[in-house]
């Protein structure tokens, strides 16, 4: 029984919380099998990731992220999960779970783990019940549907991962949907049953002391139960920032098979059982190419939905001044109270040194990246090995696993290239990441030149050089919370103010490879600030900024 001290004692604890802190805040991605293996499988594992928790907290970033430790038959990577309340025997075991989030909280660092709720993996118990008949007791925890009368799918709808979204069943004599692999079957959100089942598994988390979720493809959770066809996408029309451009999924609008209205109810579920815990938040992840912005803004709007959601915006799209103007505009106008997520980087896309820096100069760009992703208005992930300046990784189809890349291949190559080891030695075996004769995707060898000992502590490095501007981040609150305005500029120069109630800065970045002038607005005089990003300085009312070079400063 709970004595009335220890409630007060509880009170006076969550008053001392600062709710807010994930307000542009920096969380830092952990791939788990790729971070640091202890037990030698060649696999990483929850204790090989505490084992590495100071060098987090030396980078200086808020939290860290956790992609899926859940029981899993490991299909799609854990991101097809089986058992929502245990960790996988490939990663450890609750206690190494525990202790992991005990170790982090010592150094400042918060806990954030990724939900995957939108499916779960057909070995789920849940899904091997549903599938046994029509009548049974989870007969409609996933979304069934009758064949058309030629026994052809009930619509056009396709997976992301290549081929329809439609799997027979032959025990029910009724297809299943599933947005990605066969063997992820999507869960029936309509169903009451299913969102507070999904809400227990996470309070199981919450309650062992969890900061926060990432929400897997949030805006998947609903489809529509009129099964209506997606319409055709003209070829001119097509976005190919949710999926690759070989990928066919790309050629329809996605009106009926996500990002459904009835969404935003369960997100209101949801956030009442995180305001049950205070301190804790949520980021979603927004799949959608035709309307993201719009359902970022729905999603993450007034204080009763996610806190923060990312789009693909930065993941995908063009390195360009005008992109970036516009993406920060539409954010701006379509979602004045939400909040942003950026990343460059994640464990689903082409590392952004290699998707964009193509031009030979990427010491200069990798710097540039790092300032500017700092720089702007919202909260910050950083993924492994991104502080690093690692490029994407070159593998033969021989090395490959992931089952995206195998169906796409060679057009599209999948994810394995961004999810490769940790390198922490350059001249250790595996890169010291595994003692392992095998690692479950190989280490590059040119990994190996940009590992973590060959930049600790060394000037001008690109580690040295995030921890500077993540020092520089905390210094200056007007990065992190302040408010953004762009400005006009010409050729391929993207400026904008942050401002907070104490302090304002102008942040001026050339995102191209050949020289420019800028000329600051009128009654500008900015003044050094310190950043460890500027390579340039005002002169006669107009920078001159060398190829992707950065200018921050106090106005």
């Amino acid at each position: 029984m709970t004595s009335p001290l220890m409630t007060e004692q509880k009170t006076i604890e969550d008053a001392a919380i600062d709710s807010d802190w994930w307000r542009g805040a920096v969380i830092y991605q952990i791939y788990p099998r790729s971070f640091q293996d202890q037990d030698g499988d060649g696999v990483g594992d929850l204790v090989g990731i505490t084992s590495r928790l100071d060098y987090v907290a030396d980078l200086g970033v808020d939290a860290i992220w956790l992609s899926p430790v859940f029981t899993s038959p490991m299909k799609d990577f854990g991101y097809d999960v089986s058992n929502y309340r245990d960790i996988d025997p490939s990663f450890g075991t609750l206690e190494d779970f525990d202790n992991l989030v005990q170790k982090a909280h010592s150094r400042g660092l918060k806990v954030i783990i990724d939900q995957v709720i939108s499916h779960s993996s057909d070995k789920h118990a849940w899904f091997s019940e549903s599938r046994q008949s029509r009548t049974n007791a989870k007969s409609d925890w996933y979304v069934w549907a009758d064949p058309k009368p030629d026994g052809t799918p009930p619509n056009n709808w396709l997976s992301i991962f290549g081929g329809s979204a439609w799997q027979w069943d032959s025990r029910r004599m009724q297809y299943y949907q599933h947005n990605f692999l066969v063997s992820q079957p999507d869960l029936n959100f309509h169903n009451p049953e299913v969102q507070d089942a999904l809400l227990g598994e996470m309070r199981f988390w919450l309650e062992r002391g969890v900061d926060g979720f990432r929400l897997d493809t949030v805006n998947f959770y609903f489809c529509s139960l009129a099964f209506e066809n997606n319409p055709v996408v003209k070829p001119e029309d097509f976005n190919a920032s949710t999926a690759p451009a070989v990928n066919p999924y790309n050629f329809q609008e996605h009106l009926y098979d996500k990002s459904q209205p009835e969404n935003l109810g369960f997100l209101k579920r949801l956030r009442s059982l995180m305001d049950e815990y205070p301190g804790r938040t949520t980021v979603g992840e927004i799949g959608d190419s035709q309307h993201q912005l719009e359902i970022m803004a729905q999603y993450t709007s007034g204080d009763d939905h996610l806190h923060m959601a990312y789009t693909f915006d930065y993941l995908g799209g063009a390195f360009s001044a005008d992109h970036f103007k516009e993406s920060i505009e539409a954010t701006e106008r379509y979602a004045p109270d939400g909040w942003i997520c950026l990343a460059f980087s994640n464990h689903d896309v082409v590392r952004h040194i290699s998707r964009w820096g193509v031009h030979g100069q990427e010491a200069e760009f990798t710097r540039l990246t790092a300032t500017l992703i700092l720089s702007m208005r919202g909260s910050v992930c950083l993924y492994q090995g991104e502080e690093l300046g690692l490029k994407e990784a070159e593998l033969s189809f021989a090395d490959l696993v992931d089952p995206y890349g195998i169906e796409f291949w060679p057009e599209f190559k999948g994810r394995d290239g961004c999810r490769t080891p940790m390198v922490w030695q350059s001249h250790a075996s595996n890169g010291a990441f595994s003692t392992a004769n095998r690692t479950w995707l190989p280490v590059p060898a040119e990994h190996l030149t940009h590992a973590v000992d060959t930049q600790d502590g060394v000037d001008g490095s690109v580690l040295e050089y995030y921890r500077a501007m993540l020092r520089f981040r905390r210094e200056h609150p007007a990065l992190a919370k302040g408010t953004i305005t762009v400005l006009d500029t010409t050729g391929n120069v993207l400026a904008f103010t942050r401002e907070d109630d104490n302090e304002s800065m102008l942040c001026v970045f050339n995102m191209g490879h050949d020289p420019v002038e800028y000329s600051l607005p009128g009654g500008l005089s900015p003044r050094d600030a310190g950043c460890p990003g500027v390579t340039a300085v005002p002169n006669n009312g107009k920078i001159a900024l060398g190829p992707f070079a950065a200018y921050l400063g106090l106005i």
